[in-house]
């Protein structure tokens, strides 16, 4: 195994802790403030913060361009992999289970983007191609394949929204729009290592070639946020 996967498993480890250390507490999903209807007119979800300096401006904005993005390609990979594996009575309700959540990861980002005044990405064709590419791809390897590539996407974006939390963590506090959007990510982050979790206990390190596929995989979505942060 490469330094590389090592550090990213060591990283996951600690996100994974921190996450169990909250799990005892029950709350409602953050972003469900997105989805109820009666709380269409809150300001938390319905302004942004005015007058932010010019660099935490671009940072907001590169990083909702992104995360819209990256639902965006997630939501194409399960409907690849879900053209494929649909009807194995196994991993095809798995893969539909990861899918129904993405769904909403979208549709939350979309809300978001209009809030913040965030202009998507316009590699959004792109996204939604590769994406599909992708999962169809993987699947066609085998239910193992599929499962590796979802451990690679979820490795990667669980780091991303985790290195997220921590850039955010300068803007304005006060501003009823930034605690949700925090969670928001929070929340995010916790159901893509849900799915890291899920693809490992499904066998996705006995894919074939699982370690070329891994790097390969996590590459290509490394270099897909940097091309969505600023394009």
């Amino acid at each position: 195994m490469s330094r590389a996967i090592i550090v990213s498993r060591q990283r996951l480890l600690q996100m994974q802790s921190r996450c169990l250390a909250t799990a005892h507490q029950p709350s409602v999903n953050p972003s469900s403030i997105y989805l109820d209807p009666h709380k269409s007119a809150d300001p938390a979800v319905t302004t942004t913060p005015p007058g932010l300096p010019v660099h935490q401006k671009r940072a907001l904005d590169s990083a909702l361009r992104v995360d819209q993005a990256g639902e965006l390609a997630a939501n194409y990979i399960y409907m690849g992999q879900a053209a494929v594996l649909s009807k194995d009575p196994v991993t095809g309700p798995l893969i539909q289970d990861m899918w129904d959540q993405e769904k909403k990861h979208l549709t939350v980002m979309n809300k978001l983007q209009i809030q913040h005044q965030v202009r998507p990405t316009v590699l959004w064709e792109v996204a939604r191609m590769a994406g599909f590419g992708l999962g169809a791809a993987t699947a066609l390897m085998g239910k193992e394949a599929a499962m590796a590539c979802t451990e690679a996407v979820e490795t990667v974006i669980g780091e991303h929204y985790d290195d997220q939390l921590k850039e955010m963590e300068d803007l304005p506090a006060n501003h009823p729009s930034i605690p949700v959007l925090k969670t928001v990510i929070a929340e995010f982050r916790d159901d893509e290592l849900e799915h890291l979790d899920i693809a490992v206990e499904n066998h996705s390190q006995r894919a074939p070639a699982h370690a070329l596929l891994s790097t390969v995989v996590g590459a290509g979505c490394k270099i897909a946020i940097e091309l969505c942060k600023r394009i």
